[in-house]
């Protein structure tokens, strides 16, 4: 197993572009699934979950041609709906989240679609109901095998509905999107997700011939048509990295400029920074983070103390709680964070408050940090990342850190983001990976 060893206390500088965005380049190579035509994605981030779901895809009859770093063509001619049903087909896909998105897409030209529960990261219950519940409304029928942990749904022919979601997942949304998307008539979802992400997925869908309208608002209505052809895509820059280097740069008083963030798409993200007492200045498309001796923490209107929480789209994005809970252990001021989503996803403050953090762990839900304001730094120590956020949490942690600090099972990581040791080097950092 891989660690980065990590010798704290440089401060960052230099300039950074963000990978393509992990969370929309998952929903669009679900998409390639629709067509027999080729269709071409960019600024896919070559990561271990996206490059997971890519072998998948391979493995189930697509062809999969390389263009060039980040840029592939997929062509869906030929799927072998029996691998489907292999027991290597059950493993590749239990071991990615990601995977549940196939199902929609195959529901919607083959009249069915198969999966084992998924994995993922262990960040609390992650549950699928949204999913299969939305393919029941438009009218397939659904089957759940326990024994064998296999969902599977089949249609002899989708048609449209009206459906309010129970809740606004962005998974959940882009499935029943995929399958409604060549469904007999009219579907509305209503409190359907409208991530920046899931409008790509609209917008590509929509450019394949969908008819899809309402992209980017919480009322999608979606015309079925009959087939689906071939397109091009590029993804967005990622949110949740470029949240990630705002961090780093303030937690290292540091001097980052963030080149091609595609800022619209951002939403209340540099705000809430902003509101952490982070200079986050925009140039055109980039972001640029000064050098911070200080940072301070906003309050309310009325003096009390702020609380940064987590909500769907247009709120601030659940993937970054963990990134400004740590940013906040070196302001100055203190804040409760509101993990709302995942009640497991805050456990990973034990580390920190061995680093020298000062944190209360309210509830697995809620946390108080105060800020040191660098009167007390960090200290370097041996950790384990339990999940993607929360490993690069204690990355940022230990790059800040005095001393040594050790991060094992450093595979968390890599699932989400690419080359992360090699562009922090050329950013100054000290770090290394280790083992095999």
């Amino acid at each position: 197993m891989s660690a980065f060893e990590i010798i704290g206390g440089n401060k960052l500088k230099g300039t950074v572009i963000p990978q393509g965005a992990k969370n929309e380049a998952l929903q669009v190579l679900c998409a390639v699934l629709l067509t027999p035509e080729k269709v071409t994605i960019s600024n896919i981030p070559e990561i271990i979950d996206v490059l997971k779901l890519i072998d998948l895809l391979r493995d189930m009859g697509v062809k999969v041609e390389r263009n060039g770093k980040g840029s592939y063509t997929f062509h869906a001619d030929d799927i072998n709906m029996e691998f489907l049903r292999s027991a290597d087909y059950k493993k590749k896909a239990a071991s990615l989240r990601g995977s549940i998105m196939v199902v929609g897409p195959l529901l919607a030209r083959f009249g069915k679609g198969y999966i084992p529960k998924p994995g993922g990261d262990k960040i609390g219950r992650r549950r699928l109901d949204t999913h299969f519940i939305g393919f029941q409304n438009l009218g397939a029928r659904f089957n759940y095998d326990a024994g064998d942990n296999f969902y599977s749904v089949e249609s002899a022919g989708l048609h449209g509905a009206y459906m309010l979601l129970d809740e606004a997942s962005v998974t959940g949304t882009a499935n029943i999107v995929m399958a409604a998307c060549m469904a007999e008539g009219i579907t509305t979802i209503y409190n359907a997700a409208c991530e920046p992400y899931l409008q790509q997925l609209c917008s590509m869908i929509n450019r394949m011939g969908g008819k899809i309208s309402g992209i980017g608002s919480n009322l999608l209505v979606i015309e079925g048509v009959k087939k689906m052809r071939g397109c091009e895509h590029r993804c967005l820059p990622d949110m949740i990295e470029i949240g990630s280097f705002i961090g780093m740069a303030a937690m290292t008083m540091g001097d980052i400029t963030i080149k091609d963030v595609s800022y619209d798409n951002l939403g209340i993200i540099p705000e809430m920074f902003r509101r952490m007492g982070i200079t986050v200045n925009r140039v055109g498309e980039d972001i640029h983070i000064p050098e911070h001796d200080h940072y301070e923490i906003d309050t309310f209107i009325d003096g009390s103390i702020l609380t940064i929480s987590d909500a769907p789209w247009p709120g601030f994005t659940p993937d970054l709680i963990s990134i400004a809970l740590v940013t906040a252990t070196q302001s100055r001021g203190s804040v409760l964070i509101h993990q709302k989503m995942f009640e497991s996803r805050l456990f990973f403050v034990d580390k920190l408050i061995d680093m020298g953090a000062q944190i209360i762990l309210c509830d697995p839900h809620r946390a108080t940090v105060i800020g040191l304001d660098r009167k007390s730094g960090l200290k370097g120590i041996t950790m384990t990342s339990p999940d993607i956020r929360a490993g690069v949490s204690l990355l940022i942690a230990a790059l800040s850190a005095k001393g040594k600090s050790t991060i094992h099972s450093i595979e968390q990581i890599d699932r989400g983001y690419q080359d992360i040791e090699s562009r922090l080097q050329a950013l100054g950092a000290d770090i290394r990976r280790v083992g095999t």
